[in-house]
């Protein structure tokens, strides 16, 4: 299910089950892995799914095996989701398909999102096959997608090409598929280096949440770059961390 691989400090993860990559136990279970390791071994993540379909959603079997199955996987992948949308690390996600519910919303979880220029479809269609947006989803949904089209997209279950979908917030780039995965990384690469050269160190608290917020920089991310800014200027004014910080300085044993 889960491909792992770290390259330039970029955590590639390719999830693909073969099938549809509907979003169940293994899934989740492969996503967290992933992660977890991620944390430990780079700097940012990249996230792919398998030809012609990121993630059909969640997994309708498990769905249809009763009240106590479908609470246990969805709020597993609430969860699952939770931690991606905040995530310590800034998350790209590489979509070479269709992206429908659960699916959709792992896109919608990540810093970046990018389609490949092929015939697919995006969007959250839950109410088109009588079900609802569990509350997570729809605050997800709201935060991504563009106002205009939220009444067609959440409720109306509109799925969108990827132009459109690129248009509605589903997605912030398209690619050509060939380049997909590549632009992927190479947007992973740049997106740390962009934020230490933009300067932070000369900034107030709200321009540094600005800026973090227009690079799509998590916060734990940013906040971590602050701390080993003041590290390096505590070091080249040959002074302490302390002293710089106008903190009491530190008992000794």
């Amino acid at each position: 299910m889960l491909t792992f691989g770290v390259e330039d400090k970029v955590a590639v993860l390719r999830l693909d089950d073969g099938k549809a990559n509907a979003v169940g136990h293994q899934f989740i279970d492969s996503m967290n892995e992933g992660l977890d390791r991620a944390e430990n071994e780079a700097s940012s993540v990249v996230i792919l799914g398998r030809a012609g379909v990121f993630s059909a959603g969640f997994d309708l079997k498990v769905l249809s095996e009763g009240a106590e199955a479908r609470k246990a996987l969805v709020d597993k992948g609430a969860a699952m989701l939770l931690r991606l949308f905040r995530y310590p690390l800034p998350v790209i996600t590489a979509s070479s398909g269709h992206a429908i519910a659960a699916g959709a919303l792992v896109l919608l979880a990540a810093d970046t999102r990018l389609g490949a220029n092929i015939e697919s479809k995006y969007g959250l269609n839950e109410t088109a096959i009588g079900m609802s947006l569990p509350p997570f989803g729809l605050e997800m949904a709201k935060c991504r997608i563009s106002k205009r089209y939220q009444t067609e997209a959440i409720i109306q279950a509109t799925l969108y090409s990827p132009e459109d979908a690129k248009k509605v917030g589903f997605i912030d780039e398209v690619v050509d598929q060939t380049a997909l995965e590549q632009r992927a990384i190479d947007i992973a690469e740049k997106s740390l280096l962009d934020f230490i050269e933009s300067g932070i160190s000369s900034l107030s608290i709200y321009e540094v949440n600005k800026k973090a917020r227009d690079l799509n920089i998590a916060p734990c991310a940013f906040a971590a770059l602050d701390i080993a800014l003041w590290d390096w200027k505590a070091k080249k004014s040959r002074l302490s961390l302390n002293n710089i910080l106008g903190l009491p300085k530190p008992c000794t044993p």
